[in-house]
């Protein structure tokens, strides 16, 4: 396949190009400084891009079969993550190009609650609500039905963080995945390897999924 992946050289980004490179996958990297061409993995195509700029994202992924994007934006831009939404949903509207979007967990039911949210339950750490709520804005924008895109959002579990490729992970549709104690967690390297096992088997178009151990 031919995948275009935004936010390339982040922690989970960078995992989703080696994942993808790993499969035999052309992979276009796209960051937005070339000053960070060096922190991507070898073997992929760099690029620069703004993702939020919807000529950019067509010029970047013109011949593709997937556009993936797990950008983040710093703390106190936050607001830029719907930008960028939008702008590759109007990049890609019309062209066919399927869109992956890695999101947020705040959105996210808790097990066992009548529909309370992850960003709504207890103990929800305050400085991780701004990107919490970004994220949410960033589902809404997908779900807005006027692009046209054919697009699936992952939502992570609640904790993510660099670790093991195991190629194990459990699917979820809009509940937290957790395990019999109570954890909700998966590493970046299996997030990509469910990100890349949708990327080549398509199951979920037009709405968010999850995972977790």
């Amino acid at each position: 396949m031919r995948i275009t992946v935004f936010g390339a050289a982040g922690n989970v980004g960078s995992r989703v190009v080696t994942e993808a490179l790993s499969r035999g996958h052309e992979v276009t990297a796209v960051v937005r400084d070339s000053a960070r061409f060096g922190e991507l993995p070898a073997g992929a195509t760099a690029r620069t891009g703004d993702a939020s700029d919807p000529a950019d994202v067509a010029r970047l992924s013109a011949g593709q079969d997937v556009v993936i994007t797990a950008t983040r934006p710093a703390p106190g831009s936050e607001h830029q993550l719907l930008a960028v939404t939008q702008g590759l949903l109007a990049g890609l509207s019309g062209t066919g190009v399927r869109l992956l979007l890695v999101g947020g967990a705040g959105s996210l039911t808790l097990p066992g609650t009548d529909g309370t949210t992850v960003i709504d339950g207890p103990g929800f750490p305050a400085d991780w609500r701004p990107i919490a709520l970004a994220c949410n804005d960033q589902l809404a924008a997908c779900r807005a039905a006027e692009h046209g895109v054919d697009w699936a959002y992952l939502s992570p579990p609640a904790v993510l963080e660099p670790g093991e490729r195991t190629g194990r992970y459990r699917l979820g549709k809009d509940e937290l995945i957790v395990d019999a104690e109570g954890n909700s967690a998966i590493s970046m390297e299996d997030l990509s390897v469910a990100l890349l096992d949708e990327a080549e088997k398509p199951v979920h178009h037009r709405t968010r999924f999850t995972v977790g151990y």
